[in-house]
């Protein structure tokens, strides 16, 4: 009998060990970004939006403090924008234009982000029902996502090597076709950053120099709007039914008047030279070749010298960033 016990004994430990599953990468994950007083992270973003694909150069740095920055260069124009936060709030900078908007926002803890680890492992704590596998190279472990302006993006997929490192994270919609995927380069857990590493002032260019700079020339400021940008898309009993050009002090605004089912206004504004910040009660966005700002009833962001702003109040906020995201994508083909 004694050594019946001892069988079954053995067995069971044996049994147990093996069992590697979900609930042990999760929580050997969260440790190590835990016990990480910085991070520092590189890779390359692909977002997929209407069988086009927009790449970007991704650099990410945490230090403990609730400090992040995340920059992100346009791999088509070298196109370089900065989402920021500090203890001074939460900021986006466009650093060739001097340009940046400040919000006050829970960012990047209100949303899901492909980019930063936390609200990754956010995710995947919240989820219950996640879908783990084993593969050849070590696990995929899949969970719900939160991007509350894209309702199409409704889980994520993270590939996690043999050491416990994510190598890869894709988001994907309800057919599985995958929308963003960041391939991580590089993670280390041991960064040092100084505080002023995280000062928005340290990330605003001289703009008489840049414009100097042949490389830059998507990035410069415009007095005039030489070509109306409208819409590609326009909600079903809604049409156009003003346009308005304004002489202001930095050059001109251009206001489209959309009546209807589905009211909106797009606003086209040239930039001042001088550095500028505005101030927003809502999120940073990545549209399309850019980063912007979104609210309840807004968007807005800065292509080529100029600003762009969409705006109703009796739409949709998802609807509203597809009217954004098909003046953007017209801005980029001018």
């Amino acid at each position: 009998m004694k050594k019946i016990f001892i069988f079954l004994g053995v067995l069971l430990l044996v049994s147990g060990c093996g069992k590697y599953n979900d609930k042990d990468l999760v929580k050997e994950l969260t440790k190590k970004i835990e016990d990480s007083k910085a991070y520092h992270l590189t890779g390359t973003l692909e977002i997929y939006r209407n069988e086009e694909k927009y790449t970007y150069d991704v650099d990410s740095s945490y230090k403990q403090g609730d400090l992040f920055k995340v920059n992100l260069i346009n791999q088509n124009n070298n196109h370089e924008q900065i989402i920021l936060k500090n203890k001074e709030g939460v900021y986006v900078i466009t650093p060739s234009l001097n340009k940046s908007f400040k919000f006050q926002s829970d960012w990047p803890y209100n949303n899901s982000q492909i980019y930063l680890l936390q609200p990754i492992i956010k995710d995947l704590s919240n989820e219950n029902d996640r879908k783990f596998e084993k593969d050849n190279d070590g696990y995929i472990i899949t969970s719900k996502v939160n991007y509350s302006s894209e309702k199409d993006f409704v889980k994520q997929k993270i590939y996690v090597d043999k050491d416990k490192n994510i190598t890869k994270v894709e988001v994907l919609d309800n057919n599985d076709n995958v929308r963003m995927c960041l391939s991580i380069i590089d993670i280390d857990y041991k960064a040092r950053f100084e505080d002023k590493y995280f000062d928005a002032s340290n990330y605003y260019t001289n703009i008489e120099e840049n414009q100097n700079n042949e490389e830059n020339t998507n990035d410069t400021t415009t007095s005039k709007i030489n070509e109306i940008v409208y819409p590609m898309y326009v909600p079903v009993d809604t049409q156009l039914t003003g346009q308005d050009v304004v002489t202001t002090n930095n050059g001109e605004r251009v206001i489209l008047t959309f009546a209807g089912e589905k009211a909106f206004t797009v606003v086209q504004e040239t930039l001042s030279n001088e550095k500028e910040t505005n101030y927003v009660y809502g999120d940073p966005y990545l549209i399309l070749d850019t980063v912007g700002s979104i609210t309840d009833y807004s968007v807005s962001w800065i292509s080529n010298g100029i600003e762009y702003s969409v705006m109703s109040d009796n739409m949709e906020i998802d609807e509203l960033l597809t009217v954004a995201q098909s003046i953007s994508v017209s801005a980029i083909a001018k």
